[in-house]
């Protein structure tokens, strides 16, 4: 049987600069079957999602619905629920917790604090293992069924923080998932990968391979991170902030003035510089280009066969150079490199 996630790779498609935007997440027990739409299509009062979205619009809070990975029967009633509340910016990132028997509660929240990364002491403190919330919602696309339930149950039976959760985009990168608390998502995941990224977690670091980017940036953003990170080695969950994203529109290049390991912007793509900042001072230019050269794959099972859009770095400079901390020697500048 042929799928999105099957063709997305077979065809090798990068997996960097893909992870649904998010600040901060708002994750909502939710037991029992769900919709394709869950917020509205499950057992959760219907009013209460429409609210929700209403009142995350704009703000940079992102709703979600979870459950525990094995069976869920269709049953209804209210059992107490487990919500999370987790930021996701760099150095700044923070998961809060409570348990309710009525989800409505959480229209009184202020989502827009929350957005901004100010919990106001709302809720308990998670003081737990590192979340992981992986996308099992099959009546959206079924890769998220076929491919994201048995890892979520790999994951709970080994005693992994293991969490169903209903939408998190990029269907074709099932299974996909984030780990929490630093929002970094990993697509075409598997357990010994996700144990690695919750090890690393929870010494304050990330694992790289198979990521699609930290949720706390749009998609440019998420690139230039990754890109910088595997060109310096950095793998410390804070070191690394994305503090500017310019929109370019650059002149196009004859093909004989490119240079090796560059490569043109054509005027018809979306482009970016993209400033990303080390704790230690130094910072690096990205250029980062949306480009749709790929072989022609749907975006979920189902839908028209089109060009997926990637995100391409085209190049990364150093924008500043600051002295290096044990040798006392000013830092290399990296050359421009094409992706």
């Amino acid at each position: 049987m042929s799928t999105c996630a099957t063709t997305s790779r077979e065809s090798a498609e990068s997996l960097a600069g893909t992870a649904a935007p998010a600040r901060t997440w708002l994750l909502i027990e939710q037991p029992g079957p769900w919709g394709a739409h869950a917020l509205t299509d499950s057992h959760l009062d219907p009013d209460v999602g429409r609210a929700l979205e209403a009142a995350a619009e704009g703000t940079g809070v992102r709703v979600a619905l979870i459950r525990r990975p094995g069976r869920h029967a269709d049953r209804h009633g209210a059992p107490r629920r487990r919500l999370f509340l987790a930021h996701t910016a760099p150095g700044r990132s923070w998961i809060r917790t409570t348990t309710v028997t009525d989800p409505q509660a959480t229209l009184g929240l202020n989502f827009a604090a929350l957005g901004a990364g100010e919990h106001h002491g709302v809720w308990e403190p998670y003081l737990g293992e590192p979340l992981v919330l992986v996308c099992t919602n099959g009546k959206r696309d079924r890769c998220c069924a076929l491919l994201g339930r048995p890892l979520a149950a790999e994951l709970a039976a080994g005693g992994t923080e293991a969490w169903e959760v209903t939408h998190i985009g990029g269907h074709r990168f099932s299974p996909t998932l984030f780990v929490l608390p630093y929002g970094y998502a990993y697509g075409r995941a598997s357990a010994p990968l996700v144990k690695e990224a919750v090890e690393s977690a929870r010494s304050g670091r990330i694992a790289v391979d198979h990521a699609r980017g930290r949720s706390a940036w749009d998609r440019p953003g998420q690139a230039a991170d990754l890109a910088v990170r595997e060109l310096i080695g950095e793998d410390l969950a804070d070191a690394l902030d994305v503090v500017r994203t310019d929109t370019v529109w650059p002149e196009p290049k004859p093909a004989d003035s490119l240079t090796s390991g560059s490569a043109a912007i054509s005027a018809a793509s979306a482009a970016w510089a993209v400033t990303v900042a080390h704790s230690d001072g130094r910072t690096w230019r990205v250029i980062v280009e949306q480009r749709t050269d790929g072989a022609a794959a749907p975006a979920s099972c189902g839908a028209p066969l089109g060009p997926p859009a990637r995100m391409a770095i085209v190049s990364i400079t150093t924008a500043s150079v600051s002295l290096g901390a044990s040798s006392g020697t000013p830092q290399r500048t990296p050359q421009p490199v094409g992706r």
